[in-house]
């Protein structure tokens, strides 16, 4: 069962358990996955892999609305769209822990050769492709960062 379908029937799910929360964020991601598949040029498909960066958009994107709530004072706000965002995180893979990226970029900048900073540009490149969603964008720049320094 692909991703789709998987979320479809999850919504039903929700639906006979009256999970409001859950209900609400997978018929986003759902509405998001639709639209995909009837972009121009998306021949009415939709792979996992493209499934997967739509979710991994949609969860970012309310962690950081999250934070803007919190930082506004509005808790209930942040809690409702971080308990959105934990009924779509699990559809994702699972994330790299610390150490495990740590190894795995230090093999990348080993294979590309990279020395010092100047060097990000080509690791990057090469680690956003190999980690994608193992690890967010953002921790994989930093660790890049501590360990070209």
């Amino acid at each position: 069962m692909d991703l789709f379908d998987r979320i479809s029937n999850d919504i039903k799910e929700a639906m006979k358990a009256k999970d409001k929360v859950k209900l609400e964020a997978l018929r986003n991601v759902k509405k998001n996955f639709l639209e995909a598949k009837t972009a121009p040029g998306a021949n009415d498909t939709l792979t996992d892999d493209v499934a997967i960066k739509i979710i991994q958009k949609l969860v970012k994107q309310g962690k950081d609305s999250a934070t803007l709530y919190a930082e506004q004072g509005r808790a209930d706000l942040a809690e409702a769209e971080l308990a959105q965002v934990a009924s779509m995180e699990v559809y994702l893979p699972t994330q790299l822990s610390e150490a495990e990226l740590t190894e795995r970029l230090k093999d990348i900048i080993a294979r590309v050769g990279a020395t010092d900073a100047k060097d990000m540009g080509k690791v990057m490149g090469v680690a956003t492709k190999e980690l994608a969603g193992l690890s967010e964008g953002k921790l994989i720049s930093a660790k890049v960062k501590e360990l070209l320094s």
